[in-house]
């Protein structure tokens, strides 16, 4: 992961693309309604199985971009969050129940 936390830094200075944290995640925020907007459309609401397409696709890589820019603004290695919280929900799942409910 660290690779493509760096290759989304060098990108963004290359762009001057530079901003705060805060304005990172309300980007993240707003990628992740786009996502849920064409989940919502591609699915007619629900009615119907999504299956992968261009569209999709692109909104995803947009909310994972915008997510590693966020990480990046707060200095957060991605992978070693991700294995911290890997092990957290190994140990909910021992207790029986891997939901956010379980602290």
């Amino acid at each position: 992961m660290r690779h493509l936390q760096d290759k989304v830094k060098n990108f963004c200075e290359q762009h001057n693309l530079s901003t705060s944290s805060e304005a990172r995640f309300l980007d993240l925020v707003s990628e992740l309604g786009e996502l849920s907007k064409e989940i919502l459309l591609q699915s007619d609401y629900g009615k119907k199985t999504i299956d992968n397409s261009a569209r999709l696709e692109e909104e995803v890589g947009d909310t994972i971009f915008s997510l590693i820019a966020l990480s990046n603004s707060l200095d957060i290695d991605m992978e070693a969050a991700l294995v911290k919280v890997l092990k957290k929900y190994e140990l909910r799942a021992h207790n029986g129940s891997i939901g956010s409910a379980t602290k």
